[in-house]
């Protein structure tokens, strides 16, 4: 009986380490804070945020998981660095006081309350994200997910697509309303390295 018992506990602890929570870390050559906004009614206008970290810690056995990212927000990309005859290219714009403000607020955050799964993927990110010295609730919902080794390193990694949306007069980013749509969405690429 004791024999039985000992080869149970044995069978039984491959299954209790694969189901202890994991962290990871956000690879940030392949991960991305992207947005877009309605631009005088005229066109949408995207941009992202070249830099960001951060982490995860995920056990898909017990539906359990934690988030924190944070992004550089002096890193904003539009895509115009020219300033040709302008005084300041719109990106330069957007880190002044009228928008991301960076000289104050160096650093955007995002920190999970609760994440939602459906089997063993997560679905929904409920958490709180601080732009401005304000923080506010924000909903990010996974459209995509997956887990398995890198096709070229071998090394474990998590990948996926997360969007919400947020107004931005929440955050007291007021310039240029209702020109320059309350309304911004956002949709953040990310992969990610188990530890």
């Amino acid at each position: 009986m004791k024999r039985l018992t000992l080869a149970a506990i044995a069978l039984a602890l491959p299954v209790a380490a694969s189901a202890a929570p994991e962290t990871y870390i956000v690879d940030p050559i392949h991960s991305f804070a992207n947005f877009s906004v309605d631009h005088i009614g005229y066109s949408t206008l995207f941009g992202r945020f070249n830099r960001s970290s951060g982490k995860f810690i995920i056990d898909a056995q017990a539906k359990t998981a934690s988030v924190e990212m944070t992004v550089d927000a002096a890193s904003v990309d539009t895509g115009d660095h020219d300033r040709g005859s302008r005084a300041r290219t719109r990106d330069e714009h957007l880190r002044s006081a009228d928008f991301f403000n960076v000289a104050e607020f160096p650093a955007m955050t995002f920190k999970s309350t609760a994440v939602k799964f459906s089997g063993d993927s997560p679905t929904e990110i409920e958490g709180q994200f601080t732009m401005l010295g304000a923080a506010k609730p924000l909903t990010l919902r996974l459209e995509r997910w997956k887990c398995g080794a890198h096709p070229f390193n071998k090394k474990q990694m998590c990948g996926g697509n997360a969007t919400g949306m947020l107004r931005r007069t929440d955050y007291g980013m007021k310039y240029a309303m209702p020109a320059i749509s309350d309304e911004v969405k956002l949709n953040i690429s990310f992969e990610a390295y188990r530890q």
